[in-house]
């Protein structure tokens, strides 16, 4: 009685010997059809799952993820060519640099041989004024000697008589010839020193012209190659943007297809319960039970991490070196812990695990019974992986580093054989 529940009081019948042996067979049926029940879990009782992504919505999100790739590629070409401009316009500025730096040389020289004509000219002009000095002070002379008048008379009464004359006469030639002579080095570097100041004039005047250009040129190429570089970086903050835009779309895409595969994964696990036998032969019929006891408990924890070392009777739990920061089973963690959920104790290895019970043949197994690995299928002592078999040649495993808890197939060339857990 339920407590809390009111007393009732009721008539005690003392049954014939026939109901009493009719009301046992009601209860010994009724007996098994409860421990059934308790056994095995019924799979309607389960909430459905929430409907996973279809296949239409991996395939847009995939297709997103190519167009954003498209995108980007795009960009990148455009900043490729930007790239490529800008070389080419920093060419041009580096020439337009040096055209102004070469302009600049031969202004400097120009200037330089402007100044060295200007020196020269001012040496010409001081000479001709010496020039000119000595023929006026030789012309002073002549007067005071009465030597440049009446030649006849200063022949006959100069002094030193005729010979005297005649040595005079010599020194004005002399000096006549001296200053003829000084007058054309004066005209002659005069003309010189003009041509050169020409020649110097037009050269600055050319070079100003060019250095102007040079400039020009220089200011140009530099606009072109500053509007370049804003090019650059606009196109560059473009792909940035495109970039982050396909790794969204690329982790959407990712999370579409996981979700896409746990639902699979659940529709299987659905299936394979409907699909474990439920016979109640008196005949093994404790060992079915808890076998369809310890695939639920398995099938619960599709899509858990593998950890090495890690899963107890109680569930994942966290593993041993490479496994210390994941929580979840290994391969003989799991299959320890669903068939301990069915009350049969297995040790945290597959060396023991292989020896639990009688090995089966694999055209007579049963969902529960332990599917073995082995590098070598004449050698248990090779055996390095366990499943939990489900029905139609698959398993429910923990398969390695870096994967999930998944349903899988058994036929594999390492496969050696397969344990019925005796509890």
């Amino acid at each position: 009685m339920a407590p809390g529940a009111p007393e009732v009081r009721r008539r005690r019948v003392t049954p014939s010997p026939a109901r009493s042996a009719a009301l046992r067979l009601v209860a010994l049926s009724s007996g098994v059809a409860i421990g059934m029940g308790l056994l095995v879990p019924a799979v309607s009782a389960r909430p459905s799952d929430p409907p996973g992504p279809s296949a239409k919505d991996v395939e847009r999100s995939e297709r997103d993820v190519r167009e954003r790739a498209a995108e980007v590629g795009r960009t990148k070409a455009m900043l490729a060519q930007a790239d490529g401009e800008l070389d080419r316009l920093a060419v041009a500025a580096e020439t337009a640099v040096e055209r102004y730096n070469g302009e600049l040389v031969r202004l400097k020289a120009a200037q330089t041989a402007y100044r060295d004509a200007q020196g020269r000219l001012a040496e010409a002009n001081r000479r001709t004024e010496e020039a000119r000095a000595e023929l006026a002070s030789f012309a002073a002379q002549v007067y005071r000697d009465n030597t440049g008048y009446d030649p006849m008379s200063s022949a006959v009464a100069g002094e030193g008589g005729p010979q005297g004359f005649m040595d005079r006469a010599g020194m004005v030639q002399m000096l006549a010839e001296r200053r003829t002579a000084v007058f054309h080095r004066v005209e002659a570097s005069k003309t010189v020193a003009d041509l050169f100041r020409r020649q110097v004039k037009t050269a600055l005047d050319e070079q100003e012209a060019a250095t102007r250009r040079a400039d020009e040129a220089k200011r140009l190429a530099q606009d072109a190659v500053a509007t370049q570089q804003a090019a650059v970086q606009r196109i560059e903050a473009e792909k940035r943007r495109l970039e982050h835009r396909l790794g969204k779309a690329q982790a959407k895409a990712a999370s579409v297809k996981r979700a896409r595969e746990r639902a699979l994964e659940r529709a299987k696990a659905r299936k394979a319960r409907a699909e474990f036998p439920t016979r109640k032969s008196p005949h093994g019929l404790l060992s079915e039970a808890q076998g369809a006891i310890a695939v639920q408990a398995a099938l619960k924890w599709l899509g858990t991490p593998y950890s090495w070392g890690g899963g107890d009777v109680s569930g994942p739990t966290y593993g041993i070196a490479q496994g210390a920061g994941t929580v979840g089973f290994d391969c003989s963690g799991l299959t320890m812990y669903a068939w301990g959920q069915a009350g049969v104790r297995l040790d945290h290895w597959t060396g023991t695990q292989w020896t639990s019970g009688p090995h089966v043949p694999i055209s007579e197994l049963r969902p529960g019974d332990l599917v073995f690995f082995a590098t070598s299928q004449s050698d248990p002592a090779t055996i390095h992986h366990v499943g939990l078999y489900l029905s139609g040649g698959r398993m429910v495993e923990a398969p390695y580093t870096g994967a999930r808890v998944r349903i899988a197939s058994i036929h594999r060339r390492d496969l050696i054989g397969a344990t019925r857990p005796a509890g």
